[in-house]
């Protein structure tokens, strides 16, 4: 399929960004770009813009970050001097019809697209992606506990809250490395997935009971689960690790109050952007050809 005459514009995100746009560019498209770190040689055919407007200009495709939009409404950007939010104004200069491919939007994009006629794409729950950059971010994990603990993983007591792609990855490595593995889930599928992977199954209910042994908590649910209450039963030397998107699982706030330290750990695919910038590519690829031949 012939990418001739497609613009795609790339807007914020991390390293991964740069190679999604080498990647779009030897797929044959015209590709802008901004709000990413920005090579000292620059990335070979593509445009770097001057602010996020003149990266949509005349775009038909924008993608945007996977990890989650900011309760402000920022787009993850976290090598950007100034924060990039999506206003009606910026996504008006792209070419119609126009489609924007990105984790997930919130009501203020949806609400900005659906008045100028722009597609959105979502894909953070895709399956299929999420095991794609999975073991990256499971390396990221790895090191974040790693770098703020006095303890090994091996024989340490970890609760992981939450059992969906990535959660049930860390599951799997956590055992392997020798870890007292529990995990609290709502879904009983997930539990005895969890079971058969070697750890201990709890309901959300049961946490109370066990947080007191707890040297670390790994949270990989886009939901406030953890609070004030619960976080207050922990030892003080617990690590709380998030990885879930805005508003994430554990509130850091308390967290920081009660003493505990507490990392959210977002954006762990930049850890390997190389790998990750081309399997995500991989999927934003596949998308970006079923949207030009429905065009056809």
């Amino acid at each position: 399929m012939s990418w001739a005459n497609t613009v795609v514009a790339i807007v914020a995100g991390d390293a991964r960004e740069q190679e999604i746009a080498r990647c779009a560019v030897r797929a044959g498209a015209t590709v802008r770009a901004y709000g990413f770190p920005w090579p000292q040689e620059g990335i070979e055919g593509v445009y770097h813009a001057s602010d996020a407007a003149d990266a949509l200009k005349g775009a038909d495709i924008a993608l945007f970050p996977i990890p989650g939009i900011t309760p402000e409404g920022a787009l993850f950007a976290p090598s950007c001097p100034e924060k990039i939010i999506p206003t009606r104004e910026m996504l008006a200069g792209m070419n119609r019809p126009a489609h924007i491919i990105l984790g997930w939007a919130d009501a203020n994009l949806k609400g900005h697209c659906e008045a100028l006629g722009i597609t959105l794409h979502e894909y953070e729950w895709d399956v299929d992606l999420m095991l794609l950059r999975g073991p990256a971010i499971v390396e990221g994990v790895l090191k974040v506990i790693i770098e703020n603990t006095k303890i090994t993983i091996h024989k340490s007591n970890v609760m992981l809250v939450g059992q969906g792609t990535i959660g049930s990855l860390l599951t799997h490595t956590l055992v392997a490395l020798g870890a007292h593995v529990h995990v609290a889930a709502r879904n009983p599928v997930q539990r005895a997935a969890a079971y058969a992977a070697g750890a201990e199954p709890l309901t959300l209910e049961d946490l109370p009971d066990h947080l007191p042994r707890m040297d670390i908590v790994i949270g990989s649910v886009p939901k406030r689960l953890l609070e004030r209450e619960q976080l207050a039963l922990l030892p003080k030397h617990a690590l709380l690790v998030d990885v879930a998107a805005p508003p994430g699982t554990i509130d850091r706030d308390a967290a920081g109050a009660l003493g505990l330290k507490a990392v959210w750990a977002r954006g762990m695919g930049a850890r390997a952007p190389v790998t990750v910038g081309r399997s995500q590519w991989s999927g934003i690829g596949r998308r970006i050809e079923g949207i030009l031949e429905a065009k056809r």
